[in-house]
């Protein structure tokens, strides 16, 4: 048997879809599991509707969650000359035929199948033109010349046996009437150009399927196996589509989640291996099978996916997180000075806590990132004159004091809250709020030994 070879074959017509995104990572982890090839083939053969920026944002998008294909992309529009060969030998074989219909035929043909309530299916006219005169001012389009009798049968990886009645299957068009091959066509003269041996994709492809196995079968060439995998479904239980959001690995990223939770997320939406949760890079690509797939369609699951970016956060090494953090403040918040990375990357085992994205650990480190500190007319509410004067009380101490350490502010704290009569948060929220801008946040210890006492009275001092 050939070595194995998979594609991803999607269409720069929109931004990639988190859907496209889990088929091209089943493609790739199977060709890697079986060490054989995986290849990107962009479909851009719609010309109307392809844009450079959707290529380009499908190339990075796959680059951003670990996903590396073979060679160069392939682009099909490129291809269209070999496409059109084939299509006429099709024709010169008896496979397919040249259709005469007007738009107005097809369009009441259309309208009949409607107003009885059945799938329309071309009434194949011109199939046998024995009595029919060929019209001057129509193009013509290429049909194939599907089988009329019994049945259609495949053995899909996923959905085991797939039959449909031929009957069912029209004589569809493989060259449009200016000269332009259809999806059917494309596809199939790609796969077998590029060695093809397993088409992964969604199984509202199912149909196209039935269509391009006589296509294979019409050239004499060996059939790739097919694998079709359920859809990917809203928590409502509707089809995901590019319309919902959360629907493309932009929408992740940019609210802080990682590629390799978002990656493992996927993985395990719809494919499972014993009860293992949690896989590494290499164990996805060791244990990855097509039997693993599930039958039925997956729902995406949010808080599944934050989830998951909170244990990646919790058990990963400080150092990437740091790395990753910084990536995403470049691209999505304030840049981290260089003078305070070293502070932010030592502080990360408290930003951390109970952070379920980037964002949150973004949003923790504020208060070191930026000097500015913008406080709302609520929190400010809080430093009454009580708490001023405990913020000038801790702030004297600590310029006194010759420890800066967790235990001596544990001390003199403890000290303010009995001679104020209060209790801990009664001295530190307003600490608080006066260090970082909000009431929430880190550890008030954390911020203080993070900030340094410099920082601290300098800031403080603004409430004296």
């Amino acid at each position: 048997m050939s070595k194995v070879a998979t594609r991803f074959a999607p269409s720069p017509t929109g931004p990639l879809h988190i859907g496209g995104v889990r088929t091209a990572l089943f493609n790739w982890l199977y060709a890697k599991n079986q060490k054989g090839s995986f290849f990107l083939r962009i479909e851009d053969t719609d010309k109307e509707r392809s844009e450079d920026k959707y290529k380009i944002q499908i190339i990075e998008s796959l680059k951003w969650i670990g996903i590396n294909y073979d060679g160069k992309e392939y682009i099909q529009s490129a291809k269209i000359n070999e496409h059109k060969k084939i299509a006429n030998q099709l024709l010169e074989k008896g496979f397919a035929y040249k259709c005469y219909c007007s738009d107005e035929e097809i369009i009441e043909q259309k309208n009949k199948a409607k107003q009885k309530k059945l799938p329309y299916i071309y009434n194949r006219k011109w199939r046998d033109p024995k009595n029919l005169e060929i019209p001057k001012n129509i193009k013509p389009v290429l049909r194939f010349k599907s089988s009329l009798e019994g049945q259609s049968v495949f053995k899909d990886m996923v959905q085991g046996d797939v039959k449909v009645s031929n009957l069912t299957i029209e004589d569809f068009i493989i060259l449009r009437n200016n000269g332009t091959p259809t999806y059917n066509l494309s596809a199939v003269v790609d796969d077998h150009t590029m060695g093809v041996t397993h088409i992964i994709r969604g199984d509202d492809h199912k149909i196209n399927t039935f269509k391009q196995i006589q296509i294979y079968l019409a050239m004499g060439w060996d059939l790739p196996k097919f694998a079709h995998i359920p859809l990917i479904h809203t928590t409502e239980g509707k089809k995901l589509s590019k319309r919902d959001k959360s629907s493309t690995l932009n929408d992740y990223s940019k609210i802080g989640i990682m590629p390799d939770a978002l990656r493992n997320y996927l993985l395990r939406l719809g494919w499972s291996f014993e009860d293992k949760e949690i896989f590494t890079l290499d164990e996805s690509i060791k244990h990855f099978n097509i039997s693993g797939i599930g039958k039925s369609p997956s729902k995406l699951d949010m808080t599944r996916i934050l989830s998951m970016n909170e244990h990646y956060i919790k058990n990963i090494n400080e150092n990437d997180l740091f790395d990753q953090l910084k990536t995403y403040c470049e691209i999505y918040k304030k840049k981290i000075d260089i003078k305070k990375e070293e502070t932010v990357k030592k502080s990360l085992n408290f930003l951390k806590n109970k952070a379920k994205t980037l964002e949150d650990i973004y949003n923790n480190a504020k208060y070191l990132i930026s000097d500015e500190l913008k406080i709302n007319d609520e929190d400010l509410k809080l430093i009454d004159d009580k708490a001023k004067k405990i913020i000038n009380e801790f702030s004297k101490n600590i310029n006194e004091s010759s420890k800066f350490t967790k235990e001596k502010l544990e001390e003199i704290l403890n000290q303010l809250i009995k001679k104020h009569q209060t209790n801990f948060k009664g001295v530190g929220q307003p600490m608080r709020i006066a260090l970082i801008g909000s009431k929430f946040g880190p550890g008030i210890f954390d911020i203080i030994l993070s900030l340094g006492k410099e920082t601290v009275i300098k800031r403080l001092s603004k409430f004296n």
